[in-house]
């Protein structure tokens, strides 16, 4: 009797633990899925990319925005959620990986906002705060906003509507903090304890010109590195005069600069010239592990995901790798 305890007993722990291996497994194989992913979305497809760079295997999916601008990942619930400039709205797509598991061609649109905007260009997400841009347009008077949300497990709440006295592009939250940059010009702006504002219009804390940016759109930040990375459009017309900035010690060097200040030219590294195949990228993506930048090249050849190794000093560098993407408006990283 003893025995047969003994032997049911270790073949419910042989069970368990080969139940427990195989979860493992499980998670190892999800996680190892999704570590290293690159999202893009297009203007004039109706389409998104889902990279693996692990693999540089490649998704492409119908979703039901034509004209969609700005990207997040969320991890934990497998969500894709975009700024809908077709349906004037934020929405989401689940169960992402599985989609790209079972190589399907379309995501599937579970969540949306209600429409608070018009003619959206970013998405800039805090925790469970969701931030959108509102570009000027005859659609929405002439005005600039950022637009707040929450996101909910049923969709996305609207928290706040800001007016602000720029055209909006790209931005990026680093906690509380929200930075911005403004269209038509080469600033860069910031906007402490973001989301402790009230409707209505606010002002920036700082706002400050990057030395010889003509024209900036895309924006990003790696806090790791302390690295931020901005993007030249130059004149919209041109597809080759185009760069992208690299700001190192970002921090400190915002900091030290006086608010409606200058950073100057010594102070960055730039990516500009005639190799380098950038002509109105208006959005960038930064890996600080590969030291590896990421492109939304919109103009050029109709649009290009362009890739670029961080270098150290001022380059006119040909890209390390570059694929087409009609109409590509803009790229996420994600990194687990």
């Amino acid at each position: 009797m003893k025995k047969t305890i003994f032997t049911l007993a270790l073949l419910s722990v042989v069970m368990v633990s080969c139940s427990d291996d195989t979860n493992n497994a499980m998670n190892q194989e999800r996680s190892a899925n999704k570590e290293f992913i690159l999202f893009t979305t297009s203007n004039t497809t109706g389409k998104v990319s889902v990279t693996d760079l692990n693999t540089n295997g490649i998704n492409s999916f119908t979703v039901a925005s034509t004209d969609a601008d700005g990207a997040y990942y969320f991890d934990d619930s497998d969500e894709l959620i975009l700024a809908s400039r077709t349906n004037n709205r934020v929405e989401a797509y689940s169960d992402v990986m599985n989609a790209v598991a079972m190589n399907s061609t379309t995501l599937s649109l579970t969540a949306m906002s209600t429409s608070d905007f018009t003619n959206a260009r970013e998405i800039a997400v805090s925790g469970d705060k969701v931030v959108v841009t509102q570009d000027q347009s005859a659609a929405n008077n002439n005005t600039n906003k950022l637009i707040v949300y929450q996101k909910t497990a049923s969709g996305f709440m609207l928290l706040n509507s800001y007016t602000v006295n720029f055209k909006t592009w790209g931005i990026h939250l680093e906690g509380d903090t929200l930075y911005a940059v403004a269209d038509l010009t080469g600033d860069l702006l910031s906007f402490e304890n973001f989301f402790a504002n009230v409707d209505g219009t606010i002002l920036p804390t700082k706002r400050v010109t990057v030395e010889g940016l003509v024209r900036t759109h895309g924006i990003t930040y790696s806090k790791r590195s302390n690295t931020m990375v901005l993007t030249d459009v130059g004149l919209a017309a041109s597809d080759s005069d185009g760069g992208v900035i690299v700001l190192k010690g970002f921090t400190e060097l915002f900091a030290a600069t006086p608010n409606m200040g200058t950073i100057a030219m010594n102070k960055q590294i730039r990516i500009y010239g005639s190799n380098t195949s950038l002509g109105n990228p208006v959005d960038v993506a930064y890996d600080n592990f590969t030291k590896t930048i990421y492109v939304a090249e919109r103009l050029n050849g109709g649009g290009k995901l362009l890739t670029f190794d961080l270098p150290n000093s001022n380059v006119n560098a040909m890209p390390t790798g570059s694929r087409p993407e009609p109409g590509v408006s803009s790229v996420y990283l994600f990194r687990e």
